[in-house]
């Protein structure tokens, strides 16, 4: 599923794919504002993503990515 995260005060969106779930992203989120601070999305390559959540704009949520076309 594709995942943009807007930041505050960036001029680009942060961008990733990752094996999660919606209601698991919103749960991460829901985390972060609530308490821990920061948000932790991981992406299909196994990269880390880290956003304070104090600066995240917006989150969208894509639809899940079934087939990819060109190299990874």
């Amino acid at each position: 599923m594709e995942v943009k995260i807007g930041v505050q005060h960036a001029q680009r969106e942060l961008v990733l794919d990752t094996d999660s779930t919606p209601e698991d992203i919103e749960a991460k989120l829901t985390e972060a504002l609530a308490g821990s601070g920061v948000l932790r999305l991981a992406d299909v390559k196994g990269r880390t993503v880290v956003v304070p959540a104090e600066k995240i704009a917006y989150l969208e949520l894509g639809s899940p990515t079934s087939s990819a076309v060109g190299f990874r």
